[in-house]
């Protein structure tokens, strides 16, 4: 089961938060982790998403408006080596782009968070392929009495 230990962030790391929206993952990990860059193309989202940091006097987030696809190679190219990448993205999976950007970052961990367990096996079909391995699984019904379940993957890049 992947719990709280295995998804520990540490005060020195950088973590990404890849699909970001509002930032509810990225403002709770800030907490725990020295930087945190959130990636969102929803305009609105990332207004709020600076909004909720400023509310919560959060200041170790930085949020960036655009495609995933198109900003984490981008962070990627400038030499960002953030510690833990977060993968939440919508039902249609991860881009090629964000998924090479991702192992370009050689990032020690990723948290792949899915709504589709066909992109899920996909995408970690690819990052397999690209050196990470997957340490553990959990599935999460929070739609219950429906076909839908979250789940959530640990995975760590080989040899680090």
């Amino acid at each position: 089961m992947v719990g709280a230990q295995e998804l520990q962030v540490q005060w020195s790391e950088t973590v990404v938060d890849a699909f970001s929206g509002v930032g509810t993952i990225a403002l709770f990990l800030a907490g725990q982790a020295q930087k945190v860059y959130g990636l969102e193309v929803v305009a609105r989202a990332v207004e709020d998403a600076r909004g909720n940091a400023d509310l919560n006097r959060i200041s170790n987030v930085k949020f960036h408006a655009g495609e995933v696809e198109k900003r984490l190679p981008e962070l990627a190219a400038l030499g960002l080596r953030p510690d833990v990448v977060v993968l939440d993205p919508p039902r249609a999976g991860c881009g090629r782009e964000a998924l090479d950007a991702v192992a370009e970052m050689r990032s020690l961990r990723v948290i792949y968070v899915s709504c589709d367990p066909g992109t899920l096996a996909r995408d970690l079909g690819y990052l397999n392929g690209r050196g990470y391995r997957v340490l553990e699984v959990q599935p999460v019904d929070m739609f219950p009495w429906t076909r839908h379940v979250e789940t959530i993957v640990l995975l760590q890049k080989e040899n680090s």
